[in-house]
């Protein structure tokens, strides 16, 4: 007969096996979200002890100018490379998921490529290509008379815009192009058929039939290109260090310069919570968009 014991062991041996992720959990992920919102707070430096200062953080945040200047800088580079990106995606995965297409496997593995090599490295490669003196693309624009000067790609507030732009869409477009073709991999291939039968051409059940069966993946690319944007760190501060004239400069960006450059942390964490409210409001909105219903 089994003893209580026993019993015990059997009912407790399930969340032991769990129990090491949610402490790691609450070490690393919860304790850090409560103590940032804490600090929020805070008037601190690292050093000194904390000074309690209510909302004043916030107060000043929601004044300063820099902060809303790195809300619309991540505005105009989402606009300026997600709808591209995107459309390349479900252009990309449609031939690589057509049956007369060859090399299948050497063209995904050519497009998925950039997202896994360091994005330290290709920052670097960009800044080497986006020189204005002796940069590869000034260069090979001036020798086919395109230009009639170098392009300013890192210097003006504009074209750095678009170099960060351009940089992410070459780093993210194979990544959303996997995932929109595991999409399309899913359609059953008689709607196809049907829609042959009836007399629609390939242009009109791409449009009748893939857009529309793709739309939860399209969003799903939407909702994680927004909060990447957003989020972006290591490209604009490698190529432009946030500048010129803070016209790269975002949310992330900003934190990490009041944080390690400034040391106003409470400052700081309250730049954090304001980040994680806009992408949660504006991820909702987006969801509830694309509602089927």
């Amino acid at each position: 007969m089994r003893s209580p014991g026993w019993k015990l062991q059997l009912r407790l041996a399930p969340y032991l096996y769990i129990s090491p992720y949610f402490l790691l959990f609450l070490l690393f992920s919860l304790y850090p979200i409560i103590y940032s919102f804490y600090l929020s707070f805070t008037d601190w430096n690292g050093s000194k002890e904390k000074r309690f200062i209510g909302l004043e953080n916030y107060t000043v945040l929601l004044n300063d100018h820099a902060f809303w200047l790195s809300l619309w800088n991540s505005v105009v580079i989402f606009l300026l490379y997600v709808p591209i990106m995107l459309f390349l995606a479900l252009i990309f995965a449609s031939l690589l998921n057509a049956n007369w297409m060859v090399g299948k496997g050497f063209f995904r593995m050519a497009l998925f490529v950039p997202n896994f090599v360091s994005v330290v490295a290709v920052s670097f490669v960009f800044v080497l290509l986006f020189n204005t003196q002796d940069g590869l693309i000034n260069t090979l624009l001036s020798n086919m008379n395109w230009t009639s000067k170098p392009i300013p790609w890192l210097e003006s507030p504009w074209w750095a815009r678009i170099s960060v732009a351009m940089m992410v869409l070459y780093r993210w477009l194979g990544y959303n192009m996997l995932l929109v073709l595991t999409g399309l991999q899913s359609i059953p291939k008689d709607l196809y058929e049907a829609a042959y039968v009836d007399g629609a051409t390939k242009i009109k059940s791409f449009f009748l039939i893939t857009v529309p069966l793709v739309k939860q993946i399209l969003l799903f690319c939407t909702v994680l290109s927004t909060i990447g944007t957003f989020s972006l760190f290591t490209e604009p501060f490698i190529l432009t260090k946030g500048g010129p004239l803070n016209s790269t400069l975002t949310p992330v960006l900003m934190l990490f310069n009041e944080s390690f450059q400034n040391f106003n942390f409470g400052y700081a964490s309250s730049i954090a919570v304001c980040f994680f409210i806009l992408m949660m409001v504006i991820s909702l909105i987006q969801m509830r968009l694309f509602d089927e219903k």
